[in-house]
């Protein structure tokens, strides 16, 4: 009879349990379900519309050089693309036109590879917002007075041939000691700020109107500015023969102090500081 009532009393307990579990299952699937739901509408309320922006690219493929450069219109949500120039770019090429072609590398401003212009002036797509009124067209295009390769790449070959002229490194009759550094002040240090960021990027070279119409003769701003940098080094000691080279009409002295240079130079830098300060040693020297 004990036996009878224990087994009963087992039984009521086990009945009990299941009971709880199955309420606990149905809650929780519920608050589940619910919790979901809800993301759900979250998530809906939170994307944003499309922000459809027009950017009107060059376009002009060497394999078919009988036809003339165009600017093709693509259209991109500004909602679902970074917001630089160079992100729109390689949205469109990744999702609309494969074909199109330009250069890049660091997304950083550092490397200068993706210099173009960008509504009107020379700068770096990676570096330039794009502006999120979609009632005006982003105009895109090589930069100007360049021989194109294709689309928005330029042949730079002819302008580092003139970097190489200027011979940018360190010139010294005698150097240190073996087994000594080349040491420099904290003074002489500082003569180089400006000068040692140019990146080479040619915004500020084909921005100037003496190099559109002199480049094959005329080294330009960025040139300049790179041999500046090695005439201020306290540590190189060629300043004369660096000056000597530019002794003549066109190398140095077709710049007209126009400016572009420093105005477009996305660095920052003063291109045009440093060739009145070239033409200021040759000057008194």
């Amino acid at each position: 009879m004990a036996l009878a009532f224990g087994n009963l009393k087992t039984a009521a307990l086990r009945t009990r349990q299941l009971a709880t579990l199955t309420r606990f299952i149905s809650t929780s699937s519920s608050n589940t379900m619910a919790s979901a739901t809800e993301a759900k509408e979250s998530a809906g309320a939170s994307k944003k519309a499309p922000l459809m922006k027009t950017f009107e690219i060059y376009r002009w493929c060497p394999d078919r050089p009988t036809e003339k450069p165009t600017l093709e219109k693509f259209q991109v949500d500004l909602n679902a693309c970074g917001p630089m120039v160079l992100d729109a770019l390689i949205k469109i090429k990744n999702e609309q036109d494969p074909s199109l072609t330009f250069r890049r590398s660091c997304r950083e401003g550092i490397c200068g590879s993706c210099a173009m212009n960008i509504e009107g002036g020379n700068t770096l797509a990676c570096i330039c917002k794009i502006n999120r009124d979609v009632s005006k067209p982003v105009k895109i295009y090589p930069l100007p007075h360049m021989y194109i390769i294709k689309d928005l790449v330029p042949d730079m070959t002819h302008f580092y041939k003139q970097y190489k002229s200027i011979e940018p490194y360190l010139k010294q009759v005698k150097g240190p000691e073996p087994g000594h550094e080349n040491l420099q002040s904290i003074e002489d240090r500082k003569k180089l700020d400006g000068l040692y960021e140019c990146i080479l990027c040619a915004c500020c070279s084909t921005s100037c109107p003496s190099y559109w119409w002199n480049q094959e003769e005329y080294l330009g701003p960025a040139i300049l500015l790179q041999s500046y940098r090695w005439m201020a080094d306290s540590r190189d000691q060629f300043g004369p023969q660096r000056r000597e080279q530019l002794q003549n009409k066109m190398s140095l002295y077709r710049c007209h102090t126009i400016m572009n240079c420093s105005k477009t130079c996305p660095k920052g830098l003063q291109p045009g500081e440093a060739i009145a300060k070239i033409k200021l040693l040759m000057a008194t020297e």
